[in-house]
């Protein structure tokens, strides 16, 4: 076995001096070093910053101290100098003691990981400062066996390389077949057979889609002559150049304002936070998979109770994001609990006339149109009621719905299963680097890198 040395990091690297307030003559006209990425690359940018600033110099090795351990670590490649806050730190280095390709790699080991809980005061900081980074005592082999172990790596990291791609593509072909089974459902593609083996009993709404809406339009009107429901003004019809594709005959394009009995939305107004009170459903909490109840927030039970009487949410209601990024997002309402919710509109249906499940699954699949043709607001996405109620649906017997529903559960769960093996490969890879970078710097088991390279 080779002889490794116990050296502190000063004896290889040199940490620049100097310490500049952001305005002073010598950083101000410096471009400004905005990050490094995990891969290594550093980026710059001319927008100013209030921290003090440190100077980068050609061929400097710069650190990132708060993401030094991620890989967010390289050598300056510029000709000329660059300013960066003192969140980075600066170093020369000994070229004939260290191999920067070498050290980079040793920094985001475990064995780097460990050094620092046991050398540093109360084990790793948010932020490792060159005082803390340059005592730091560490094994450090000959810079011919540091070059080898460069060798070993890169090839080891040229293989996980291609799997990560191949991963990656794997995981898009999912994705994009996950889409391909949603946009068959709705289409009618996957519920072709069943409609062979259960033809269409005129004005039977369990196989009748016409006389589905009927009944649906009947519910709604003896609700407005009971006073239980407001009259509306009646949508426009529906024009073909609004039809995204062409359903089967025994089906009907329906606004999704005609199906529901409300389309209401929740707090115009952020309300008072509390520890203990009624459940608070924001944005973040309703997702494609239902309705995150975990980390919610509180609010008063003066503060809900006007907002409850307003909305009225139900049990198998369906929320719908209709503020910011998940524009669009529906999920249904699976507890049967008190609660308000914000930046979300509601939609409330006869469930014996309309499945949620079968509703939500369309809204999933055509997400992507509704975005395009009626979110509004640019950099602040906006769904309002009245646009909502607007959406075209395509509406299918109730008997369909159910199978529809049944067919896509069948196929999305063999989707989840394949996507959950996928991530158990992706787990096994990272942590199949992490076990390579252990063993890579650690000098009990460095002849076998030598073995492997020899």
């Amino acid at each position: 076995m080779s002889e490794w040395k116990k050296v502190p990091i000063s004896s290889f690297l040199t940490c620049r001096e100097g310490k500049y307030k952001p305005d002073s003559a010598e950083v101000c006209d410096l471009p400004r070093l905005s990050k490094i990425d995990f891969s290594g690359n550093i980026h710059t940018s001319d927008k100013p910053s209030k921290t003090d600033m440190i100077i980068v110099q050609p061929h400097d090795l710069v650190i990132s101290g708060i993401n030094v351990a991620k890989g967010a670590i390289a050598i300056y490649q510029g000709d000329t100098p660059i300013a960066a806050t003192i969140h980075y730190s600066s170093y020369t280095f000994d070229e004939a003691k260290i191999d920067i390709e070498y050290f980079k790699r040793f920094l985001q080991s475990p064995v780097f990981i460990e050094t620092l809980k046991t050398q540093v005061k109360g084990g790793i900081k948010t932020e490792i400062k060159p005082k803390q980074f340059l005592p730091l005592e560490i094994q450090l082999p000959s810079i011919s066996e540091q070059q080898n172990i460069v060798k070993y790596f890169k090839s080891f990291e040229q293989e996980l390389l291609e799997l990560n791609s191949e991963l990656s593509s794997q995981k898009n072909h999912l994705k994009q077949l996950r889409q391909a089974i949603l946009q068959e459902a709705i289409e009618g593609k996957l519920t072709k057979e069943w409609r062979i083996d259960n033809p269409v009993v005129k004005g039977d709404p369990n196989t009748d889609a016409t006389a589905l809406l009927a009944q649906i339009q009947a519910e709604k009107q003896r609700l407005i002559a009971d006073g239980k429901l407001k009259k509306e003004k009646p949508l426009a019809p529906i024009t073909d150049a609004e039809k995204s594709f062409e359903l089967p005959d025994e089906w009907v394009w329906v606004r999704l304002g005609e199906l529901c009995t409300k389309v209401t939305d929740g707090f115009h107004h952020t309300p008072k936070k509390l520890r203990t009170g009624v459940v608070y459903i924001s944005a973040t909490h309703i997702r494609e998979t239902g309705i995150d109840w975990h980390d919610c927030q509180f609010i008063s039970e003066a503060e809900h109770i006007p907002l409850y009487r307003k909305a009225s949410p139900l049990k198998g209601d369906i929320l719908i994001t209709n503020r910011g990024a998940g524009c669009g997002t529906p999920a249904i309402i699976d507890r049967d609990i008190p609660f308000s919710f914000q930046n979300a509109a509601l939609i409330g249906f006869n469930q014996s006339f309309m499945l949620n499940e079968y509703l939500c699954y369309f809204i999933i699949a055509v997400r992507d149109k509704i975005i395009k043709d009626f979110v509004s607001g640019g950099l602040q996405p906006m769904l309002s009621n009245v646009v909502l109620k607007t959406i075209d649906i395509a509406v299918p017997s109730i008997f369909e719905q159910t199978d529809i529903v049944q067919k896509i559960k069948h196929l999305i769960a063999q989707v989840d299963a394949l996507e959950s093996e996928l991530k158990t490969r992706q787990t096994q890879a990272k942590q199949l680097m992490q076990a390579v970078l252990k063993e890579a710097f650690s000098p009990s088991l460095s002849d076998k890198t030598n073995k492997e390279l020899s």
